[in-house]
């Protein structure tokens, strides 16, 4: 099969390679649910050693640059509890984490988690984080423009691999929570 974006070698409906995913991620993927049929979400093979953005594009297709997202764990803080969520944006936004972050989650402080809070609390590895298959209780907040775009590259979980799938079908995740103004 081929990708409906980028030029990759290798690229199968994620539900053909299971094996492949970490397990939550492979559990979400496993008990998908929604308008979006589990199928639309495309595995391709990738090269942990180029994961970096630059490189990446370069080798993959430089439209990739704005059609990926990132997805990182922040941590809000109000009276001693700490709300942890996904945030995803564009890759060639950045996350307003003191605005919109803090605003949404209710927080006197937010902050990027740390990478052993956000590698140890979602069995992914850094780098290759994805809104899909994190802990349940976690607010998934995404970018209007991740939402708007109709087919973005995200992680898999792992460095090795990522996702290409339907901007709508992130916008749907469980406590998905759609944001103007995430990325800025």
């Amino acid at each position: 099969m081929r990708a409906p974006i980028g030029s990759f070698d290798s690229a199968r409906p994620a539900p053909e390679i299971l094996d492949l995913l970490v397990a939550p991620v492979a559990d979400a993927v496993r008990n998908w649910t929604g308008d979006i049929p589990a199928d639309q979400l495309i595995h391709v093979d990738t090269d942990p050693a180029i994961a970096d953005t630059a490189v990446f594009v370069a080798h993959y297709g430089e439209e990739l640059i704005r059609l990926s997202a990132n997805c990182v764990v922040v941590a809000g803080k109000r009276g001693g509890e700490t709300t942890l969520a996904a945030c995803l944006v564009l890759s060639t936004d950045r996350v307003d984490v003191n605005g919109a972050v803090r605003k949404q989650l209710g927080a006197r402080k937010a902050s990027f988690a740390p990478h052993d809070t956000a590698t140890g609390l979602t069995g992914m590895e850094y780098g290759g984080i994805t809104p899909i298959g994190l802990p349940a209780e976690w607010p998934v907040l995404v970018d209007a423009a991740v939402a708007d775009t109709p087919w973005v590259l995200i992680g898999s979980g792992l460095r090795r691999g990522k996702l290409i799938v339907p901007g709508k079908a992130l916008a749907t995740l469980p406590n998905a929570v759609v944001l103007e103004g995430l990325g800025i």
